[in-house]
């Protein structure tokens, strides 16, 4: 059985990007993440490294599952969690949009500063 959260596809792509931010905003949730990269696990694993409860960390998962971020399944009282990076493709897509706008922003600046100088 899949989770229930409300699936970030109906949502606006700014949305979807607000809720990834977001989510990544929290250095736990960010280590979490990296944990789920070496393959999907249950909530109870990806807590025991955490000074923190297996409430709280429950927390940051829903908040990386609202991002899409995260897949649970649930099976009896198991519940396991995997890595969707999909939306992390999306980010990266937003950042490297605006990393050439930046960048030609700066090389502009550049051009003239180096053109002003006596």
């Amino acid at each position: 059985m899949k989770s229930t959260t409300r699936s970030t596809a109906r949502r606006s792509p700014d949305d979807r990007l607000d809720l990834v931010f977001g989510a990544l905003s929290h250095r736990a949730r960010r280590a979490l993440l990296t944990r789920l990269e070496r393959g999907p696990c249950m909530v109870t694993e990806l807590a025991q490294p955490f000074e923190t409860s297996l409430p709280a960390v429950s927390k940051h998962v829903r908040v990386l599952e609202r991002a899409g971020l995260v897949e649970r399944t649930i099976d009896g009282r198991v519940h396991r969690c995997s890595l969707d990076p999909a939306p992390l493709r999306e980010a990266e897509r937003w950042l490297a949009h605006k990393r050439a706008f930046w960048e030609q922003t700066l090389d502009a600046l550049a051009r003239f500063v180096a053109g002003s100088r006596p």
